[in-house]
């Protein structure tokens, strides 16, 4: 199949400048540059290198060479520099402005962080060598550790995992391992509460075992009597998100915690959110037996803000020897990265990944934690937490709390205060946009109709808070003022582009570049189609 875009018109995904961008011959709008696809900049002679000409060797490639051109676009350095520094002109980002982005924690990243992460013998360090050349680097894997297992109370930390989703996996693992290990490989049913992260039935059915649901109650809290109800011979493990996706602190955490235990199952919690609770709560206490901690989080580069991710999973007594291998240890006066020592070696789950975690987000994190200090990192949970009541103490006369009372680090609203207005949750956010703010997540979590969760970070202070709140708090108004529904359907009115068919999109997504010939005195746009 193959389907023709025109830019002009503004098809599949509304790729088209706003009225006001328009209005302009070039389709620029003042500083703001319109900036068309790179392969509508490409000519087939032009090169950044001027590189000579290989020497003519047998290839080693089986017949596979290449009998086409790769289709890259020719362009010189100057267009290229260009092109990717006006793309980066239309992102939003939390050097810009506050980021609402709820579960997310978009919270400033501390510019020490990056300086650290970029010093000789970190930023440089390359995975195979010899260890003997990377002692400091090592040591600095090591003390992360103990700062880990000592803010959560957990016996045992796995540094290796490279994300969140990647700890879930690690933390299930070592579950069904210790469950194996028992002879209780029978254990195939995961309890998951609906406010739970989206990942964590996805882990559990990836590793085979069968998520059960747990509902919440009117509250948004995890309903303890049809958890208990479900409990039983067949369950493997609980796996709850604590604060949960609703912003909320899970009162009954200890009662669920013991119930787990006295089950023969095991208690994954999500960290996700530890970002509200870290110096304040550590979760071995709580009764949790092994949890993700998100680093680049938690501990410094916010999550999406230029990665890598980095998810080390601490773990309890009772699943420590199934942690994945590598271990630090140290020998006298050396580190090493051990793979066969102990008698853990042979309960081990195994290597997880090629290399020992993410170097740059363990400098990055030991580097947040030490400038932060025991009180310092207690203070950002409590500054978290303050912010985003300050929020939702600021909007919930105009917007509807999905749930009465104090929350934790994000606030959650539902789409009550849009009733009969016509305008939408997703209306609402696209209009946030025209007012100079990425919109807040939406529609999750699933629990609450028409959810919006906003998660402003400890980072922000109060002014910035407040512009924020008055620009949410005009858009409530004016959707309830009536005769104003087109106009939020109509936005953004304002970015460079307008609102996209995201669905169009996904199902038919234009994947290569195939410029059309331009017709007789046609210089307009040019067209493209994809196969």
């Amino acid at each position: 199949m193959v389907q023709s875009i025109d830019r002009s018109q503004g098809r599949h995904g509304g790729v088209v400048p706003s009225p006001a961008v328009s209005e302009t011959s070039t389709g620029n709008r003042g500083l703001q540059l319109e900036e068309r696809l790179i392969f509508e900049y490409a000519h087939a002679d032009r090169s950044g290198v001027d590189l000579p000409p290989p020497p003519r060797v047998k290839d080693r490639l089986g017949g596979l060479r290449r009998r086409g051109a790769i289709g890259l676009p020719g362009l010189a350095e100057p267009q290229v520099v260009q092109h990717y520094t006006r793309l980066s002109q239309k992102n939003y980002a939390i050097d810009s402005g506050l980021y609402p982005l709820g579960s997310c924690t978009m919270k400033h990243n501390p510019r020490l962080n990056e300086r650290m992460a970029r010093l000789p013998g970190f930023a440089d360090v390359h995975p195979l060598q010899p260890q003997s050349t990377v002692q400091g680097a090592i040591e600095l894997i090591a003390t992360l550790a103990d700062w880990l297992t000592t803010l959560t109370g957990m016996p045992a930390v796995a540094m290796s995992p490279a994300a969140g989703a990647h700890g879930e996996m690690c933390g299930m693992m070592a579950i069904a391992a210790a469950l194996a290990a028992a002879g209780e490989g029978h254990r195939k049913i995961v309890l998951v509460p609906e406010s739970a992260h989206g990942t964590n039935p996805a882990t559990a059915a990836a590793l085979g075992f069968t998520v059960k649901p747990i509902p919440a109650t009117t509250d948004g809290h995890v309903d303890v009597a049809a958890f208990k109800a479900a409990l039983g011979p067949d369950v493997a493990a609980i796996m709850l998100t604590n604060p949960n996706t609703c912003g909320l602190f899970e009162r009954d955490i200890r009662e669920v915690a013991d119930a787990v235990r006295a089950a023969g199952a095991y208690f994954y919690c999500d960290g996700a959110n530890y970002n509200a609770i870290v110096g304040r709560v550590r979760p071995g206490d709580l009764g949790v037996d092994c949890m993700h901690i998100n680093l680049h989080k938690t501990f410094s580069t916010p999550h999406g803000g230029g990665g890598p991710g980095s998810g080390p999973v601490v773990l309890s007594e009772r699943l420590a020897p199934f942690a994945p291998r590598p271990w630090v240890v140290r020998d006298g006066d050396a580190w090493r990265l051990a793979e066969e020592d102990g008698a853990v070696a042979d309960t081990s789950l195994g290597r997880l990944k090629a290399f020992h975690g993410q170097m740059g987000m363990f400098v990055r994190a030991l580097a947040y934690m030490l400038s932060h200090g025991a009180d310092g990192l207690r203070q950002v949970a409590e500054d978290a937490v303050l912010n985003a009541n300050y929020v939702m103490a600021r909007l919930k006369a105009e917007l509807t709390p999905a749930f009465e009372g104090p929350c934790m680090h994000e606030c959650l609203f539902d789409d009550g205060f849009l009733k009969d207005t016509g305008v939408t949750t997703l209306d609402f956010a696209k209009a946030m946009i025209d007012e100079g703010y990425h919109p807040m997540t939406m529609y999750f979590p699933l629990v609450v109709h028409g959810a919006m969760l906003i998660e402003p970070t400890e980072t922000q202070g109060k002014h910035a808070l407040d512009e924020f709140c008055d620009a949410m708090l005009h858009l409530a108004r004016k959707a309830k003022s009536g005769a104003t529904a087109d106009e939020f359907r109509a936005a953004p009115r304002f970015a460079p582009r307008r609102r996209l068919d995201e669905t169009q999109a996904a199902r038919k997504p234009v994947l290569r570049w195939r410029p059309t010939n331009r017709g007789p005195g046609d210089d307009g746009p040019l067209r493209q189609a994809a196969e």
